[in-house]
C-alpha cells in the first residue's frame, strides 16, 4: 500500500492510501478556502461524570447536496471537491466541521461558587477525520472489493496510530454511518475517525464492568462472552478461524451484530495480517446479509472498540459493533421515552430471531470462499 500525504488549502491534512505503488495524485488545492475556525470546547456534566462537547461551528456544515455537488466526490476540471486528485482508492482528511481539532482556542472558566469541580469547561483539544472507501459516488461499504476493504483496515490503523500519538488524545474512534435514517448528511460512502480528549462513556462503563470482573475471576470478560456466545450457538451469525460474528444475548437494537476476532487483540494495530484479511471478508459477508434482509438498503452505525491509549488496556478486547434502527420493512426503531430518557433499551426483536434472519437470508452476491 502507497501513503501520499499532501494538504488542503486551509492547511488541513489530507493523506492517500493506494492499493498501487504507482499511484500520482494531485497535491495541490487550487480553491480559495478561508482559515477553519474550529470552536470547540468540552464541558463536564458532574451528575454523569461524562465530558459533553460544544461545537457550535459545527451548525454550517454541508447538509445532504445533490450528488454532482458532493464534497468527497473526486475533484473534475470545472469543480474542485474536498479531493484535489480525479480519482483516489482510499483518502483521509481532517474535517473542515470537526468537533475537536488540535488548534482550539483556550476557553474561560464557568465562573462558580459552588466549587471548582462542578461547573468544568475545557478546549476541545483532539482530531476529527473523514474516511472515503470509494471514489464512487453510488457504491457503498458491502459493494467494496476485500481487496479494498484491507486498504481501509489499513486506513484505520495507520490512523489510529497517528492520532493516538498526539498529546491530548485519550481513545482512537473508527465508524460509520450509513443511510439517512441515522442522520447522515453526506451520502459518499464514507467513515469517520475520532480522536477524543476523554475515554468515552460508553467505553468507561465497559472497562469498568471489565475490571470488576477480573477482580472476581482473574480472566478477561470480553473473551469470556465471546467463549459463552460460540459455546451457545443460537446467535452466531457466521465464523470463520479468526473471527466470529454473533448477534449479543442482550441486544439493543434490532438488528445488531458484534465481529471479534478469536484471539484477544486490545486494537486495530494489533491485529495480524491474516486477521486483517480475513476480517475482510466476514465484515462483507455481514454487511451483505444486512442489505439482503429488506427490500431497500439497511441504514446501519458501525464502529470499533479499540483500548484507551493510556489505561485499561490490558481490560480491552478489540471489537466492531454494527447495529440498525430498522426493525422491520418500512419500520424504525425511534428511541422513545425509556430508551432516551432513562437509557433503559426495549427490543422489540429476539436477539435469537434476528440471528436466525441473517443466517437464513442469502446476499445477492457472496464472498468465495463463504
Amino acid at each position: 500500500m502507497k501513503r501520499t500525504f499532501a494538504s488542503l488549502a486551509d492547511g488541513r491534512e489530507i493523506v492517500y492510501y493506494d492499493e498501487s505503488d504507482h499511484a500520482e495524485h494531485v497535491l495541490v488545492d487550487p480553491r480559495d478556502l478561508p482559515e477553519t475556525t474550529t470552536r470547540s470546547e468540552i464541558r463536564y456534566d458532574a451528575a454523569l461524570d461524562e465530558w459533553v462537547a460544544m461545537a457550535s461551528h459545527r451548525q454550517g456544515r454541508t447538509h445532504l447536496p445533490p450528488s454532482d455537488e458532493c464534497p468527497l466526490c473526486p475533484s473534475t476540471e470545472t469543480r474542485h471537491t474536498e479531493i484535489p486528485s480525479p480519482s483516489y482508492d482510499v483518502v483521509v482528511f481532517e474535517n473542515r466541521f470537526p468537533s475537536f481539532a488540535t488548534s482550539v482556542a483556550d476557553v474561560t472558566p464557568l465562573s462558580t461558587d459552588a466549587g471548582p469541580d462542578l461547573l468544568v469547561r475545557q478546549p476541545g483539544h483532539g482530531r476529527c477525520e473523514v474516511v472515503c472507501f470509494t471514489s464512487d459516488h453510488s457504491s457503498s461499504f458491502s459493494q467494496l472489493s476485500p481487496a479494498r476493504v484491507r486498504t481501509v483496515i489499513e486506513a484505520w490503523v495507520d490512523r489510529t496510530i497517528a492520532l493516538a500519538a498526539l498529546p491530548h488524545v485519550e481513545q482512537v474512534f473508527c465508524f460509520e454511518n450509513r443511510g439517512e435514517e441515522i442522520g447522515v448528511t453526506l451520502a459518499h460512502p464514507h467513515g469517520q475517525i475520532y480522536g477524543y480528549p476523554f475515554v468515552t462513556p460508553r467505553s468507561r462503563q465497559m472497562l469498568d464492568s471489565a475490571r470488576r470482573y477480573r477482580e472476581r475471576t482473574w480472566r478477561n470478560l470480553f473473551a469470556d462472552l465471546l467463549a459463552a456466545e460460540q459455546a451457545d450457538g443460537s446467535r452466531i451469525v457466521t465464523r470463520s478461524e479468526l473471527w466470529t460474528a454473533f448477534v449479543p444475548a442482550a441486544a439493543r437494537w434490532p438488528m445488531e451484530v458484534h465481529l471479534y476476532p478469536n484471539r484477544h487483540v486490545a486494537d486495530l494495530p494489533g491485529l495480524t495480517d491474516e486477521e486483517r484479511d480475513d476480517f475482510a471478508e466476514i465484515y462483507l459477508d455481514v454487511l451483505r446479509r444486512f442489505d439482503a434482509l429488506y427490500e431497500s438498503p439497511m441504514p446501519y452505525i458501525a464502529g470499533w472498540h479499540q483500548a484507551p491509549v493510556r489505561i485499561d488496556r490490558d481490560l480491552a478486547y478489540l471489537h466492531l459493533e454494527l447495529f440498525s434502527v430498522r426493525r422491520a420493512a418500512g419500520k424504525l426503531k425511534y428511541l422513545a421515552g425509556s430508551e432516551s430518557g432513562m437509557g433503559a433499551f426495549i427490543n422489540d426483536v429476539l436477539p435469537e430471531q434476528a440471528a436466525a434472519m441473517l443466517r437464513e437470508v442469502r446476499p445477492p452476491f457472496e464472498l468465495g470462499r463463504r
